[in-house]
C-alpha cells in the first residue's frame, strides 16, 4: 500500500500546480481530500486541468484577517474579510478588496473563501534517511540502548537506505508540501559509511525542487565529530554548497566536550558557514557544553548569529534564574534554539526562551526512521502541541502559537494589527479551509492549496 502511495506522489509531483474546474462542486474540504489522494491527480488530468504556469494574475476569495474582536481587554474572535491577490513574479503585487474593480487581462482563480496563512517552516529534519516510501517498518526497541547502541545500528542499516535515498527525500519533499511547508533545513549525514554519498543523493533531490522548495543543508556527523574522523569529510561537504556545520553530543559520543566544540566552530570559522548542532545531553555536561559554546561566539564576532542549538535538553534542568540569565545571552548574540515541542517529563521552557528575545523554531526531526516512527511532517500539528503544552487554549494565544510554524510571521501583531501578507511580501503561502489562524492550529485542517514563489507546488484551487 505505501508502496503505491509513495508512486501517486511523485506522480503528482509532476503534474504540481495542477487546477481543477470541478472545485465548486467538491467543496472547500472536499478539494484538500481530492488533492491528498492518489484518485486526485488522476482526477485534475482527466478533468482537463491546465498548470498555473501564469506569473502575474489573481487569486480572488482569499480569507485574510482583519483584527481582533474584543470584550473588554479579552481577545474573543478574530475579524476577516475576503479580498483578492494580486500576484506577481513571485512576489504579492497588491491586496484588492473583494468588491473592487480588476483588469480584465490577467489570469483569475478562485479560493472560495478559504483562509490565507503564511507557508510554513520545517527547520530540524532528516530528509536523506527514512523510512517513508517503503514498507511499514517500526524502530527496534530502544529500552536499555544508548546512543553509541544507535549509530551502531545505523551504522548496518546505511548501506540499505542509500539506493533509494533519493527518491525517498523527494517523496518527504512532497510530503511537507502537502502540510503547507515550502521551506526547511535538513541535517544529512556526513560518516565513514555514507561518506558524501547521502549529501549528493540530497542534492540531487533537492536540485529537482530548486523552483518549488528551499532547503538549507547541516552537514550532520551523526557517528561523531571526532569520534568518527569526519572533518575532512565535514570540509569537503562545506566546499560543496552545504551552509551549516553540525555536532552531535560532545560528551557523551565524542568524549572531549571543548574539542569536539572547539573542532566544529572552527570548521565554521574557516569556511564562513554556520553551525547548527544536535544536543540531547540533559546531564550537568550538557548545561557545560551550552555555557561554552556561549563563550565561544560572545569571543568570536563572526559567529554572532550563526549558532542554532537542536533540541537542547539541558535547558530544562535550570533554575528560573539560571535560565534567564541564559536566555538573556542568548538573545544578545543571535542563538537560535529549534525544538520539536516534545512531550515528557521535563518541559522545554520555549515561551521564557520566547520572552527574552530568542528566536525559537520547529521541525519533524524523523518522520519515520530506525529513531521514532511519529513525525506527520506537519508544522501546524506543532503549533497545535505547543498551544496545548504551554496552555494556549483561547484565541489569541492559539494565534500567537502559528508563529513556531511559520518562523515568526503571523497574519495579526500582538495588538490586532495585521502584519501579513502586505504588498512586496514573497507569495509563500497556504490556504486551508478555517475562519481563522487560531482555528486553524486548534482544529489543523488539511491543507487545500500551498504556493512557493507565486507556484502553486501542492493541492487545487478553482478557475474564476
Amino acid at each position: 500500500m505505501e508502496n503505491h502511495q509513495q508512486h501517486s506522489r511523485r506522480a503528482f509531483l509532476s503534474r504540481t500546480g495542477t487546477l481543477t474546474t470541478a472545485w465548486a462542486a467538491i467543496g472547500m474540504t472536499g478539494g484538500g481530500a481530492l488533492a491528498a489522494t492518489t484518485g486526485a491527480s488522476h482526477a485534475a488530468g482527466e478533468a482537463g486541468a491546465s498548470a498555473l504556469t501564469d506569473r502575474h494574475y489573481y487569486l480572488a476569495g482569499v480569507r485574510l484577517e482583519e483584527g481582533f474582536e474584543y470584550d473588554g481587554e479579552t481577545v474573543i474572535g478574530t475579524r476577516t474579510a475576503l479580498y483578492t491577490l494580486e500576484i506577481k513574479d513571485g512576489k504579492i503585487a497588491a491586496l484588492h478588496a473583494a468588491s473592487a474593480g480588476l483588469a480584465d487581462d490577467l489570469p483569475r482563480y478562485q479560493a472560495h473563501g478559504q483562509l490565507l496563512l503564511p507557508a510554513m517552516r520545517d527547520m530540524h529534519i532528516h530528509l536523506d534517511k527514512t523510512f517513508y516510501g517503503g514498507p511499514w517498518q517500526a524502530p527496534r526497541p530502544r529500552q536499555g540502548k544508548t546512543i553509541m547502541d544507535m549509530i551502531a545500528l545505523e551504522q548496518k542499516l546505511l548501506p540499505e537506505l542509500l539506493p533509494t535515498s533519493q527518491q525517498r527525500a523527494e517523496g518527504l519533499i512532497a510530503l511537507l508540501q502537502s502540510k503547507g511547508s515550502t521551506v526547511a533545513r535538513s541535517h544529512c549525514n556526513i560518516d565513514p559509511v555514507s561518506g558524501l554519498r547521502s549529501l549528493e543523493h540530497l542534492q540531487r533531490a533537492l536540485e529537482n525542487h530548486r523552483s518549488d522548495f528551499t532547503c538549507e543543508i547541516v552537514a550532520f556527523p551523526q557517528h561523531g565529530l571526532l569520534h568518527s574522523k569526519v572533518d575532512g569529510l565535514m570540509r569537503e561537504a562545506m566546499g560543496m554548497g552545504v551552509q551549516h556545520v553540525g555536532g552531535l553530543d560532545p560528551t557523551n559520543v565524542d568524549g572531549a566536550m571543548e574539542k569536539s566544540i572547539d573542532a566544529m566552530f572552527q570548521i565554521a570559522l574557516d569556511t564562513g558557514k554556520g553551525v547548527d548542532i544536535h544536543l540531547h545531553e540533559t546531564s550537568p555536561a550538557g548545561v557545560a557544553a551550552i555555557n561554552y559554546m556561549v563563550d565561544t561566539v560572545e569571543k568570536n564576532p563572526p559567529l554572532k548569529g550563526k549558532l542554532t542549538i537542536s533540541h537542547a535538553f539541558a535547558l530544562t534542568t535550570l533554575s528560573p534564574q539560571a535560565l534567564s540569565e541564559l536566555a538573556t545571552r542568548f538573545a544578545a548574540q543571535g542563538i537560535t534554539i529549534a525544538s520539536t515541542v516534545p512531550i515528557g517529563s521535563l518541559m522545554m521552557p520555549l515561551p521564557q526562551l520566547g520572552e527574552k528575545g530568542v528566536f525559537v523554531m520547529t521541525g519533524t526531526d524523523s518522520v519515520i526512521d530506525h529513531w521514532s516512527p511519529f513525525g506527520s511532517g506537519d508544522m501546524l500539528e506543532k503549533a497545535n502541541l505547543y498551544a496545548q503544552l504551554y496552555r494556549g487554549s483561547d484565541e489569541f494565544h492559539l494565534s500567537r502559537s502559528l508563529s513556531i510554524a511559520t518562523g515568526g510571521v503571523l497574519p495579526l501583531d500582538d495588538s490586532g494589527k495585521r502584519a501579513w501578507p502586505k504588498a512586496g511580501d514573497d507569495a509563500a503561502f497556504t490556504l486551508v479551509p478555517a475562519s481563522c489562524s487560531a482555528e486553524a492550529v486548534a482544529r489543523m485542517p488539511a491543507r487545500t492549496a500551498t504556493f512557493h514563489q507565486g507556484r502553486m507546488v501542492y493541492g487545487s484551487v478553482g478557475q474564476a
